[in-house]
This record gives C-alpha cells, structure tokens and sequence, in this order.
C-alpha cells in the first residue's frame, strides 16, 4: 500500500513543503545539508511534529493535521537508523538489540540470537558497543532496527561515519541484509552514488522543498532542473540560448549544439557530464571543438582534464573525465578535439 506523505512545516531558514508517495520500491532523498532531508524522516517518524499535513502509512493514518491526528513515535511501527547509530554505550551488543522489545525474555534471547547470526554477529553479543569495529557497530544499530519488524526502516546517512575503504564493502553488506527485510525503505544521503546504488526511487529536495520524485535511473539520465543536474553530479553546465528547434547555443562555453530532439522552450541551461565527451581526432564531427588544456588532475584509474574552448575570447572550462589508458594512446598530443554527442546534452530549467 506504500507510504504518502505531503507535509509542511515551518523552519528557521526555510518553510519545508514535501509530499511524495511510495509503492514499496527503496526511495532515496538527496540534497545537500540544510535541504530538509533528516527533518523529512523526523517527521515521519513522529519526532518532529509538522504544522500542516498527512502522513498515511499502509493505509494507517500517522499525521492529520485537519483531523488532530499525531501518533506517538512508538505505535508508528518505524525503525530509525540514525546517522551516529546512537547505541548505548554502558549496554552489551544483547542489550542495545533487545531494548525495548515487549515480549517473554526467552522469546526475546531466542530472538536476539537470531538476529546476530544473520547479521554475522555471533560470539559478540556479550561486548559493549566500544569494543567493536565502525562496521559492526553499524550492524548492530541495524540489527535492533530490524528485530521490532517495522513497516518502514529510515536510514539517516548510514554510511557517514565509516572508513572510505570501509564504506564499500559495508554498503555491500547492508545491501544483502535488506533482503531479509519486506517493508518500506527510506534513505537519507547527500552521496548521488549511494541513492544510485541502494534506491529505484528518488526524491530531489531543494531549500527544503521536493523539487523532482521518479526513477532514480531516469532522474540521473535526464535531470530536467538545474539544481538536479548539480546534486546528481553534472560538472558541465552553462546558460543556453535558443538558436532553433534543433539547435542550442551554450553560452558560457561558445559552442552551438545540434541535436535531433526537438530543444524544449523552456530552457535555461544545457549540461553534459565530464564523462560523456567523445574524443576525436579533428573537428569533422558534428559538435565538436578544439579545446586548450589548462589543468590535468590524476586520479587513480582516469585524468580529469580542465579544457576551454581554443579561441581568442574567454570562455568558462569543461571538465573530461577520461580512462588514462585512453588518453594516454590518443594519436595528436598537442591538440584536444572533444565531441558532445546530440544524446547527452541535458536540457535544463531552474
């Protein structure tokens, strides 16, 4: 039956406005800090309370501001994953998952015993929270989350607090774990990469408003908005022009661009993402240009390459990212000949 919520609430800095629906796929909502994202998953839990509203989950109303209705945080049936795992640190592993469950203390041993075997924690119950691992102590924030069996899990920035080298293998990890797990999954992360690889669904939140919901697949192909194309990690945007139905002139880089599409009238910027250039070996190609490079940064399997336009007027630079492999065999070293093909432009409003 999924999730509604369609709620406002007013904040120091900002009024948020959100409403979006679910339908039993994991939804991500990404934004940069400040967006309203925790305060979204706070509300739905019944921490905060927003000032106007509904909040219906499964068919079971949580929050009706018309109707007075405002469910206690524990008759809501949500778990909470919060971003610093807040565990108690004076209880053991058994402790901190057990707390809170209502049910017979052999029921509730042969129910944490469960839980640490599935999430490989066996042999560990009897440890305090700071005697484990970032990962573990993940696991067992999860773990307690879980065992109550809530109709909706929220995971606040759950990878944050760990290890870059950690961060992979942990969301791996999660991933196989959630499985188990048939309820509704909310995530909360700034990380573009992260709300790609855990949810199907995305909601876009912007001075705490939700600006765009869909596919997370589709968002990230064609972001539509300008402040989506930045938070889904579009390094090349630059205001537009109108030349005709099928051609745009990208102002800040002094290239006009063809395309087959017919060009929306409603307009403002064109993007392309610093991997979807084509390197060529001269300007016989449809969209293309010759660049000067400025800067080369190395990372560790590509190059990104700084590029402006090679003219005597100023123009803003590009970024390429490129496999060094490539770039280090192409046939001219002295000139940059980039090609944007039609099917990667990005047409963006604000």
């Amino acid at each position: 039956m999924g999730l509604i919520v369609d709620i406002r609430k007013k904040l120091k800095s900002y009024n948020l406005e959100v409403s979006f629906e679910t339908n039993g796929e994991y939804l991500a909502f990404l934004g940069a800090s400040g967006s309203g994202k925790s305060m979204t998953l706070k509300c739905i839990a019944g921490i905060e309370t927003p000032d106007e509203g509904k909040i219906i989950l499964n068919g079971k109303v949580l929050f009706d501001s018309e109707n007075k209705i405002n469910l206690k945080p524990q008759d809501r049936n949500i778990g909470y994953f919060f971003q610093n795992y807040a565990l108690f640190p004076h209880m053991t592993v058994e402790e901190n998952i057990g707390i809170g469950l209502v049910c017979s203390k052999e029921e509730k041993k042969k129910r944490v015993k469960e839980i640490l075997k599935n999430f490989h924690l066996e042999g560990q119950g009897k440890k305090h929270p700071n005697q484990l691992s970032g990962g573990e102590q993940q696991r067992i924030a999860l773990a307690r989350c879980l065992i109550y069996k809530p109709d909706v899990l929220m995971l606040d920035e759950p990878f944050s607090a760990l290890d870059v080298h950690l961060k992979e293998k942990l969301q791996n990890e999660v991933l196989e774990i959630l499985k188990t797990y048939n309820g509704e999954v909310l995530m909360v992360t700034h990380s573009r990469d992260e709300a790609y690889k855990f949810c199907k669904n995305l909601v876009i939140l912007d001075q705490c408003k939700s600006v765009m919901t869909g596919n997370t697949k589709e968002i990230f192909k064609q972001p539509k908005r300008l402040i989506t194309a930045r938070l889904t990690g579009c390094k090349n945007i630059s205001k537009c022009e109108i030349v005709s139905k099928d051609m745009v002139r990208a102002t800040d880089w002094g290239i006009d661009l063809e395309t087959d599409m017919e060009v929306p009238l409603n307009i403002t910027h064109i993007g392309v993402r610093a991997h979807n250039f084509v390197l060529v070996n001269d300007l016989d190609n449809k969209n293309t240009l010759r660049y000067k490079i400025k800067k080369i940064y190395e990372d560790m399997f590509e190059y990104n390459v700084m590029a402006v336009k090679d003219s005597e007027e100023e123009y803003s630079e590009i970024t390429y990212n490129v496999k060094k492999q490539e770039w280090d065999l192409r046939d001219d070293q002295k000139n940059l000949y980039l090609k944007i093909p039609e099917e990667e432009i990005l047409f963006l409003n604000e």
